[in-house]
């Protein structure tokens, strides 16, 4: 059996808005080891957010609709691999929800990346797109794949 991590590095929590999942949404959104570059792309999406209200709650809500409670992982059994459904860990749940929104932003193309990290920061608080989708696909298959949850290790 794995020993646990006991200390994991955390990110100190972001100057603007004191928010743990800000200053990871710069780390994700960062390229290069260019934070200020990220920096300025994240800031200006909660500058635009706080038309809509608070930013952080919205980013944080967001993220709740963008991250998946179940996946599907390999496991083989008897020479045949099965995917086995689990529960995701909260930290691993914070981090596929953040890389799939900022996924989706990157991959279209066009657009300066605060636009389109701001439309999906948007759609996803709506229960809409592409991360959202993901996450949906995420838990099809782990439901399809539910009579092979005795194999959880």
């Amino acid at each position: 059996m794995r020993r646990p991590v006991k200390n994991r590095k955390q990110p100190q929590p972001d100057e603007v808005y004191g928010s743990m999942k800000v200053a990871k949404l710069i780390n994700y959104v960062m390229e290069c080891g260019k934070k200020d570059t990220a920096r300025k792309i994240v800031y200006k999406v909660m500058e635009e957010l706080k038309k809509d209200g608070d930013p952080v709650a919205i980013l944080e809500e967001a993220l709740e609709k963008a991250s998946p409670a179940v996946e599907v992982r390999s496991r083989r059994v008897g020479g045949a691999n099965y995917q086995v459904p689990r529960e995701v860990r909260p930290e691993r749940r914070m981090a596929l929800g953040l890389r799939w929104i900022v996924d989706a932003a990157e991959g279209t193309k066009g657009k300066p990346m605060a636009e389109t990290l701001l439309a999906e920061i948007r759609a996803a608080h709506k229960g809409e797109g592409s991360a959202v989708t993901k996450k949906e696909t995420t838990h099809r298959m782990a439901e399809a794949n539910k009579a092979f949850a005795h194999f959880a290790w």
